[in-house]
């Protein structure tokens, strides 16, 4: 496996990965962004996408935030220069996009967010900063020139009256400019400032990783609704004390093999990630069908050679138990056994499903009943 531009995956995981940034040039040879400027705005005028606008001086407050969606007379009324439109979640949007993820499977389905799209004219920037993730910035449009390098943390100075974490006296290590097809990899902490050179569109290609406050709060909640959690602690064996006040160090081992035996669960804590994993970002995102299909009808479809692929927001994922394979899609979990098994890797290894290995599964009345209730769903649909 490599990535964009010839390098070994393993090569890049090694060395690169969390660890230093990495220039790529070209690593998409001749490439020509799917979107146009006034396509993002149009995006950014919808109520269900995410969008921001960026204007580094605006009537004298440096920094400033404007949150979407935006009526389309708000674009009439920026500053000629020095101001970024962002749009999230572009591959939700626009197929397109979202098949650039296909690209970026080196890295596992669940450590995938999404694609942001940037578009600036000259001067346009969203200033110095840093981000806690990963993220690969690919050049789809015109000219960026980036500065990177050093890292930083909460403990770096930043810009006062600005609602962003703009770095006030941050000085990079290196600077480029990307042209179309060129690529910045930047692991998390590293400080970066990317201009506009003229009207220039980039797309991120964005990583996200649980905090840890994340994982314990989600799993707890997890535990809580799919367990019996709400049985009384008791003590049988309980004794007098010289002190009524006093915490016996007994009350606390007994408490400490509660909390150990429920969060030492490794098939509990699974199925949480999983679905936790493949959450969808938005309930706008992954919509029920208009029209639902039956198994019968569905494996119709299949057979005549209709292809199949994810819905643009939709995630995947699967974890192997030792009887039976766990699949992970939007935040459900579907419990594979016996020779249903190997669908799960299928389904999960890229955004276009291999029709010709799926059309192997379609005798199965089961399978068939779980495909389409995918389609149906929202996150399986028939291009």
């Amino acid at each position: 496996m490599k990535l964009p531009g010839g390098m070994p995956a393993q090569e890049f995981l090694r060395d690169y990965w969390q660890k230093k940034p990495l220039v790529i040039r070209q690593a998409f040879p001749g490439f020509e962004c799917p979107v146009s400027a006034d396509e993002l705005a149009g995006l950014a005028c919808e109520e269900a996408v995410e969008s921001r606008i960026v204007i580094e001086n605006d009537d004298g407050k440096p920094w400033q935030l404007h949150n979407g969606p935006f009526n389309p007379e708000r674009f009439e009324k920026l500053p000629e220069y020095d101001w970024t439109l962002l749009v999230q979640g572009l591959d939700h949007w626009v197929p397109d996009i979202a098949d650039l993820l296909d690209e970026f499977r080196f890295v596992p389905n669940w450590r995938l967010d999404d694609i942001m799209a940037s578009y600036a004219p000259q001067g346009g920037s969203v200033g110095p900063h840093y981000d806690q993730y990963d993220v690969f910035l690919l050049q789809a449009q015109g000219h960026r020139r980036w500065t990177f390098g050093g890292h930083c943390d909460h403990t770096s100075p930043r810009v006062d009256g600005t609602p962003l974490r703009i770095l006030s006296s941050w000085e990079g290590e290196e600077t480029v400019t990307l042209a179309p097809g060129d690529m910045l990899y930047l692991p998390p902490g590293i400080g970066h400032h990317g201009v506009a050179e003229d009207d220039c569109i980039t797309l991120s290609v964005g990583f996200r990783a649980p905090t840890v406050d994340d994982v314990l709060t989600g799993f707890t909640d997890f535990l809580c609704s799919h367990s019996d959690a709400s049985e009384h602690l008791n003590d049988p064996d309980l004794q007098v004390q010289d002190n009524p006040g006093t915490i016996a160090p007994g009350v606390i081992d007994r408490l400490e093999g509660v909390i150990r035996d429920k969060l030492t669960d490794k098939r509990q804590l699974a199925l949480w990630f999983g679905q936790y994993a493949t959450a969808p970002k938005s309930l706008d995102i992954v919509v029920p069908a208009d029209e639902p299909v039956t198994p019968d009808s569905l494996s119709e479809w299949i057979a005549a050679g209709n292809p199949l692929r994810w819905n643009e927001g939709s995630r995947f994922a699967y974890h192997e138990f030792t009887e039976e394979t766990a699949l992970f899609v939007d935040g459900e979990q579907f419990l594979l056994r016996g020779d249903a098994r190997p669908l799960a890797p299928l389904l999960c290894a890229g955004a276009r499903l291999d029709m010709a290995a799926l059309s192997e599964f379609v005798g199965d009345d089961a399978i068939c009943g779980l495909l389409s209730n995918l389609v149906n769903q929202g996150s399986l649909y028939f291009e």
